[in-house]
């Protein structure tokens, strides 16, 4: 954690550095980040979110202790000092609960938030902004705020107890965007005004000290979520404009010990992350980009593998991914309004990357099995490899050149973890294999 202080100190000061936050829970999208972070020589904030690892397993079949263990697993097997790993807990709240009565959903959220922290979890978003069954369906500034403190307050317990007192850092906001991604970009969209944040910080810090929560509680709050004028939909994504974030970026420089977290970073420009993280934008958060760029690299592997298996013997990934996909239709069927060959489209192939919630499955697993088994019994010549992975057969040097179907995703991911790392100050050059 003294990484993360450091780092987000030096934002202030007006240096070029941040930290990127990999939002992911898939070991392929893990063991890039590992290996990146490790090349960079820099720490690296992993957060998992409250519908992916939760006291119920969340879609990943997790707890917050097999979350860190497995985590901590792929750093052994890739040589990663696990001292640089920086653990957050994201959209904590009663997200996974919101069709229960805002009472019961938060007695839920209370037993989330106690796990994650005695887990080892050390960097805490307080989200607290969607409303539940017996709410209204915008909830004020004072309400998310006291559900905020609820919550802070059996994080510090739970800390306590496990002699970890005084760890913790929180991140606090109201205009949060939604877990997951949205279904359709808003047109316009407009960053966060300076008055909101006002009004978010202000109701926070009274809600912090109506609860009884020290003035050193206050202190460890960090960063403040906020709308910077980024986003993405199946198949657009709205650029950052730093010109229209100007006024953000002076309110938050004249406060104290805070920056902003910014969402819904993935799928902008390398100059988009460099101005993000110089406006004080410091911590950015990125997921499907991730497991986007993981399906990429894993579809074009699955059309090699049809030049050279019979399809008998082939993965089947592509049709895999269908079938299982049109068997359990809740992880996508709020996003894709559409039909015939356009839905396939989208499942196949959308910015919001809703395959990404069938990973885990074993169908899926054992298929991406078989793609790598089978492409490891063929010899992949740089001709043929050039034509579905081009940007990986020509690396600055030969020795860097590599046939490994697991290996080639890993380094696709890599490169769209480079320029997060780059924008970050990481002293390290963008992978040109």
């Amino acid at each position: 954690m003294q990484s993360l202080h450091a780092i987000l100190a030096a934002n202030k000061t007006g240096q070029q550095r941040g930290l990127y936050s990999v939002c992911s829970a898939h070991p392929l999208v893990l063991k890039a980040a590992l290996l990146q972070a490790k090349q960079d020589q820099s720490p690296l904030l992993i957060e998992a979110t409250a519908n992916q690892v939760n006291q119920d397993g969340g879609y990943t079949g997790m707890a917050p202790t097999d979350f860190i263990a497995f985590v901590r697993q792929l750093a052994t097997e890739v040589g990663f000092n696990e001292q640089q790993l920086i653990f957050g807990g994201d959209h904590l709240g009663p997200v996974c609960w919101q069709y229960l009565p805002a009472a019961q959903a938060m007695a839920k959220a209370e037993v989330l938030i106690a796990a994650f922290v005695a887990a080892g979890f050390e960097k805490i978003h307080l989200d607290t902004s969607m409303p539940c069954a017996d709410d209204p369906a915008v909830l004020s500034d004072e309400v998310i705020a006291d559900r905020a403190a609820q919550l802070c307050q059996v994080a510090e317990q739970s800390a306590a107890t496990k002699g970890r007192a005084g760890s913790l850092c929180y991140v606090i906001g109201t205009e949060v965007p939604p877990p997951g991604g949205v279904a359709e970009l808003e047109q316009g969209i407009a960053p966060t005004s300076v008055a909101s944040v006002k009004a978010t910080l202000q109701a926070h810090k009274q809600a912090f000290a109506a609860a009884g929560l020290a003035a050193e509680v206050w202190s460890r709050v960090i960063a403040v979520v906020v709308q910077p004028g980024v986003e993405f939909d199946n198949s657009q994504v709205h650029a950052f404009d730093a010109d229209k974030a100007h006024d953000l970026t002076a309110f938050i420089q004249a406060e104290p010990g805070l920056v902003f977290e910014a969402h819904s970073t993935d799928y902008q420009s390398s100059m988009a992350y460099r101005a993000l993280v110089q406006g004080h934008f410091a911590i950015l958060k990125v997921g499907p980009q991730l497991t986007f760029a993981l399906r990429e690299a894993l579809f074009a592997l699955a059309l090699l593998e049809q030049q050279l298996i019979p399809a008998s013997q082939s993965s089947a990934l592509v049709t895999t991914c269908l079938a299982l996909m049109a068997e359990k239709p809740q992880h996508w069927h709020k996003f894709y309004r559409a039909e015939g060959a356009e839905l396939v489209q989208l499942q196949l192939y959308s910015y919001s990357d809703r395959i990404r919630y069938y990973w885990p499955e074993p169908l899926l697993q054992q298929a991406v099995a078989r793609l790598f088994s089978n492409l490891r019994g063929c010899t992949l010549s740089q001709p043929l490899l050039h034509q579905f992975l081009p940007q990986h057969t020509v690396p600055e040097s030969v020795q860097s050149l590599t046939t490994d179907p697991e290996q080639l995703v890993i380094r696709h991911i890599q490169r769209v973890l480079a320029r997060y790392a780059k924008a970050c100050g990481f002293q390290q050059q963008e992978l040109q294999q």
